[in-house]
This record gives C-alpha cells, sequence and structure tokens, in this order.
C-alpha cells in the first residue's frame, strides 16, 4: 500500500460541504464544537435522539407532525422506537419542487432517452394517486413491480405511496419462479410491469413470462402495463384485469396531493434477501427510518445539495434503487440508466456522465474491475468536469481498482467504497468527505453506527480480520 493517500479533499470543498454546514448548526444550537468528522460521528452515536432530531431539521422534513418525543425505550433491541408521535408522508417528502427544471434524465442504452420536470412529475404522481384512491387502495396494501429504472416507475412509487401503500420491486430480467418466490410471498394488490425490455442491444418481450406471474398472484385486482419498447397496448390485450399506464389514469387530471399521513414506523417497502439459503425472505422498511437515513447519506455524507445530478448504476431489483429514489427528498435530479454498461460499448456510461453533467457518479466495484480489464482509459477521451463523487459499493473495491480510478478515470474525484446492506437499505461504513481516500480502504463508520471490529473472544480490534460488530 501506499505511504501517501490518493486524494484529499482541498479546504474549498470542505467548507462547501453540506456536513461543515450541519456541523455548524448544530454547534450554534447545542452549544458544541465539532470540527472533524470524528467529532460528528462521535456525537452521532452518544446521543442519537439529538442527532436525529437535528439531522431532521437541517434536511428539512415534510410532515404534519414530528411530536414532543425523539427515541424512546433506547436501551430495548428490538423494542426502541424513534419519533413515536410523528405523522409523514414519504411521497410529500420526494415531491419538493413543482417547476419545470429536471427532476429525472432517463436513458435506455441507444435507444430511448427523454427528462422529465418537478412539475411533470408532480403531475403524474397526482394523477397516480386519484387513479389509486379511486380503485380502493389503503394504506398497508401492496405494489409490486417487475420495471426497469424509469422515470415511470418512480412516479408509480410515489402514487402508491402518497396513500400508504407499500412497494416492492424487481428487474424484468428476473425469471418467473424468481419475481413469485417474491412477490407471492406478500399478496400484492396490484402489478405493475413492462411490456419489454432492452439489453447489449436486443430487446426482450417480457409478456408470456409476466402472464404466468400473473396467473401465480390470485390476489391481484389490476394489472399496469407501462409502454417502454413500443408494445404496452399488445401485451395490456394479453393480461387479465390489465390496462396501460396512459389508460389508467387518462381519466384525471392533475390537482393538489391529499397526502395520507402515516406514523413514522408504517412499512414503505418490501425488499427481499438475496435467495441462497432458500425462498428470498422479506425485509420490511420503515417509511421514517428509510427518509432520515438516506437523507443523511446523501446529504451528511455523499455532499448532494439541490440540483445537483445524483447516478447510481442499478436495477430496480437491487437496494441501491431504493436509495436512488430517495434523491429526491435532498432536490436531486435523478440520472437514471436502463440496460447493459456496456452497450453499444463501454464508453456509454461515461458519455452519459459527460454529456448531462452528473455530480455523483455511482456503481458497483464489478463495473470498474471490469472497464479497467478492458485497457481503456475514460480520462483519455472523457472530462468528467463536472463530477465530484464515484461512489462503489456491491462488492469489495480492491486496491487495483481505486488506484485505477485516480490513474485512468480522474484524479480531482472523491472515490468512496460504501458497504452496507438490504437489511438496513443504506450504509454501515463509507463516506468521510472530511479525509483522505487511501488504497483499499474504506473511509470511515456512517453516522450513527458504532461499528467496531471484534476478534473470537468478542473484543474490539486495532486491526486484523474479525467480526463487523454494528
Amino acid at each position: 500500500m501506499s505511504a501517501e493517500p490518493l486524494w484529499s479533499p482541498d479546504a474549498a470543498r470542505i467548507a462547501a460541504h453540506r456536513l461543515t454546514k450541519f456541523m455548524a448548526c448544530v454547534n450554534a444550537s447545542r452549544d458544541m464544537d465539532m470540527k472533524t468528522y470524528d467529532d460528528v460521528h462521535g456525537f452521532s452515536v452518544r446521543e442519537p435522539d439529538n442527532f436525529w432530531s437535528d439531522v431532521w431539521d437541517f434536511c428539512d422534513v415534510k410532515a404534519e407532525t414530528r411530536g414532543e418525543r425523539v427515541l424512546v425505550d433506547r436501551e430495548k433491541v428490538p423494542g426502541a422506537q424513534f419519533f413515536p408521535d410523528a405523522r409523514l408522508n414519504f411521497a410529500q417528502n420526494m415531491l419538493r419542487r413543482n417547476d419545470d427544471t429536471p427532476a429525472m434524465v432517463f436513458r435506455g442504452e441507444d435507444k430511448v432517452r427523454y427528462e422529465v420536470s418537478w412539475r411533470q412529475l408532480t403531475d403524474q404522481v397526482s394523477r397516480l394517486h386519484q387513479a389509486f384512491r379511486d380503485s380502493g387502495m389503503q394504506p398497508g396494501d401492496r405494489v409490486c413491480a417487475v420495471m426497469p429504472n424509469l422515470p415511470e416507475t418512480m412516479m408509480v412509487f410515489a402514487g402508491a405511496n402518497s396513500l400508504g401503500a407499500v412497494w416492492s420491486s424487481c428487474s424484468p430480467d428476473f425469471g418467473e419462479r424468481g419475481i413469485l418466490d417474491r412477490f407471492g410471498q406478500i399478496e400484492p394488490g396490484i402489478l405493475v410491469v413492462c411490456d419489454g425490455y432492452y439489453y447489449n442491444g436486443k430487446t426482450f418481450d417480457i409478456t408470456d413470462k409476466i402472464a404466468e406471474v400473473v396467473k401465480g398472484l390470485p390476489t391481484l385486482k389490476k394489472v399496469i402495463v407501462v409502454n417502454y419498447t413500443g408494445n404496452a397496448a399488445a401485451t395490456a390485450a394479453k393480461l387479465p384485469n390489465a390496462v396501460t399506464f396512459d389508460d389508467f389514469i387518462d381519466a384525471y387530471s392533475p390537482a393538489p396531493i391529499d397526502y395520507v399521513m402515516l406514523p413514522f414506523d408504517h412499512p414503505l417497502y418490501i425488499l427481499f434477501s438475496s435467495g441462497t439459503t432458500g425462498v428470498p425472505k422479506c425485509i420490511v422498511h420503515r417509511t421514517g427510518g428509510v427518509l432520515l437515513k438516506h437523507m443523511a447519506e446523501h446529504q451528511l455524507h455523499c455532499g448532494i445539495n439541490p440540483g445537483d445530478r445524483l447516478f447510481y448504476f442499478t436495477t430496480c431489483g437491487w437496494m441501491m434503487w431504493n436509495w436512488l429514489a430517495s434523491g429526491l427528498a435532498s432536490e436531486a435530479t435523478l440520472m437514471l440508466y436502463d440496460g447493459s454498461p456496456f452497450a453499444p460499448s463501454e464508453t456509454v456510461l461515461f458519455d452519459y456522465a459527460d454529456e448531462e453533467r452528473f455530480t455523483l457518479f455511482g456503481t458497483s466495484a464489478k463495473f470498474i474491475d471490469a472497464v479497467k480489464k478492458t485497457g481503456w482509459r475514460p480520462m483519455d477521451s472523457h472530462s468528467l468536469a463536472t463530477v465530484r463523487s464515484i461512489m462503489s459499493t456491491g462488492s469489495t473495491l480492491v486496491p487495483e481498482s481505486f488506484e485505477f480510478v485516480y490513474d485512468a478515470i480522474k484524479q480531482d474525484v472523491h472515490l468512496a467504497s460504501m458497504s452496507g446492506g438490504t437489511d438496513l437499505c443504506g450504509c454501515l461504513v463509507g463516506v468521510n468527505p472530511f479525509g483522505a481516500v487511501w488504497s483499499g480502504e474504506i473511509q470511515a463508520p456512517g453516522l450513527g453506527h458504532d461499528i467496531q471490529v471484534f476478534d473470537d473472544d468478542g473484543k474490539p480490534m486495532a486491526r486484523g480480520k474479525g467480526e463487523l460488530v454494528n
């Protein structure tokens, strides 16, 4: 390992970061003197009630009420509760703006490209809200999706959640058995699907697969088909109780959204374990916890500001899609992509980053390693001038890949290797915006996480291999 860091933030970058502004606010309101990341992290684990209350205020969570109580039964695991008296709606926090600037930009390989403004997003969610309401949707109903990473997927998620429905999704390349093993456990009333998808330059029709899935979900009342490859009407005609997305909302005009206010612990979405030890296990994530966790990660760790362009290469079957969706709550423009990251060539995501001015480029360690193996050097043809951060997760980012990023992609960039999990839908360890980047190292424990590495005797270790304990 090199004796020198690969990169360190300069004073101007640190001064402009959201975490610096958060520290200033907390220092002023609580008469503290936090100066470093370790100071903030220590505060977050010593005083979780005060920390998360300050995150709520700094990130401007939209709610009917926060309530007086912040944390009850702190020592009980399980049993502790944050904000037990709060009433809020996740979708309301997603739709913070209503103007003509872009909320989402989408590319499907080299086949499809379009933008959705904040106003268009709000209008479509309003129409979905009305259509779902008139179909009898109630809080706690399940809405499932077999969808690409489209703007319409975000719209349906927000529209269903505006009424308190619980979301679950997977990508359209999942097999029939994989879909049913997941959705068959949670008895959805509505299934949202696409008419097909593109991958590696080819078009895939999934109508027959979806027909078998529908047969295996007897609780379904309606199937909504989103047009992606141009065959939504034909696909809907072959499925029982199916309607196209456009026809589903056609009778409704945009109107103010009557968000259903829900408890902090109301179920938001259901993710699933990998299924390596039997049928995938359901993991229920809660409204307020996800919102606060993701806003803290986006703003305090990643430095996302309103108008920043947030990209993460993900499908709707990975928790990073849920992480990406929450970026709207920080007023970021979401940069969505569907398809192969190597179609039509290995330059496609870097083309997208340059042309659409990404701020944060999120991907997997596997992708960085794959680019390295091609022998191509993105730095030689792409400036990535607006990219402040490159994020990596999904597997271990090896030292050679750290070095490849700085040697062949961009020199002045914050490369952050993150690690977390589906079980918390977030990061345990990852980004320290004030810290240096060292080859092969994750920077720091996440805010709010008292992370230690234990040896076989259950004692903390300063160095060596052990068990990660939160």
